[in-house]
């Protein structure tokens, strides 16, 4: 089996919350069932979240799950 090429996912999340009125890491969290450092290490790259958490992530902020993540190679 081939090896997938490399590359990461990438997202708007810290820009959203800038936009959503500086929304807080720890306000997100809260909202989405998740802590402020998973959504600091979603925002770093450092995790990619679950399809159920991105959904939830896209839908605070009024976007599709598109225009919230992507992939980068």
């Amino acid at each position: 089996m081939a090896k997938p090429p490399p590359g990461r996912v990438v997202n708007q999340v810290r820009l959203l919350r800038f936009l959503a009125s500086e929304m807080t890491q720890a306000e997100l969290g809260e909202r989405i069932g998740l802590t402020r450092q998973t959504v600091a290490a979603i925002e770093a790259g450092k995790y990619s979240p679950s399809l159920d958490a991105a959904f939830r992530i896209a839908q605070v902020f009024g976007k599709s799950l598109d225009e919230v993540f992507g992939w980068e190679s």
